[in-house]
């Protein structure tokens, strides 16, 4: 594990025990003396916790917690860790055609209803880290384009109105074929992880369904220890 990777994961930690009793960080100095690394480390690892907005940075006055966020459950990754303003995707290809019967048992969809299929790319600081090809029903979206695709979904399908309630996502390793490799830019048996999404409006519609190739993926889930879960499965 890099070091910049270690300090946050060890202040989140810290964090998450309430440590830090007065709500706020030591300084940069002092943190490089208490890790023994560069005042550079620190500030990297400073700006990925300001970044998944765990803390904040006050200039002239130091480094703070936001409470409300250690009060919940927090979930972030190498891409969701990195602000929209260095991230872009592009659009491969999209295409609509009869839903298939997987596709009508996901969406919950009549026969001869279509289904829109888009492929992108992520890219984050210049670098392609992310294959994606995913599905979302015509009837739900006829105005679907490259504009959208090459934007923000999430966006897109609560301006046409919807609400999104929740994520279904499963996670597994695989190394990349030579089709995956030669759009990723990586050589062909790179470790990745295949990211699995069902997206689900607050009507309990599936209105996405995405497969993704992550390269150079990390994900980290701070989540509090549910008992009367725990105590169901031991009982």
């Amino acid at each position: 594990m890099k070091k910049r990777e270690f300090i946050v994961q060890d202040l989140l930690s810290k964090i998450y025990q309430e440590e830090f009793k007065d709500g706020k960080l030591p300084n940069q100095r002092k943190l490089a003396e208490i890790y023994h690394v560069s005042r550079f480390t620190i500030q990297q690892a400073i700006k990925n916790l300001e970044e998944i907005g765990i803390v904040r940075v006050v200039q002239g006055s130091g480094i703070f917690i936001h409470e409300k966020w250690v009060k919940n459950p927090l979930i972030f990754n190498s891409l969701t860790r990195t602000p929209y303003d260095r991230i872009d995707s592009k659009m491969i290809g999209l295409k609509k055609a009869a839903a298939t019967a997987d596709e009508q048992k996901i969406f919950q969809l009549d026969e001869g209803a279509e289904v829109w299929t888009f492929e992108r790319i992520r890219i984050v600081d210049y670098k392609i880290e992310q294959l994606e090809i995913s599905k979302m029903p015509v009837a739900l979206f006829p105005d679907l384009s490259q504009e959208v695709v090459e934007h923000s979904i999430q966006k897109y399908v609560e301006q046409k109105g919807y609400r999104i309630s929740h994520y279904i996502t499963s996670y597994d390793p695989i190394t990349t074929s030579k089709d995956q490799s030669k759009i990723l830019l990586c050589k062909r048996g790179t470790p990745a992880m295949q990211i699995t999404n069902r997206a689900i409006l607050e009507d309990g519609q599936v209105y996405e369904y995405s497969s993704i190739i992550a390269i150079d993926y990390s994900v980290t889930y701070i989540r509090p220890f549910d008992r009367e879960i725990h105590r169901s499965r031991i009982d």
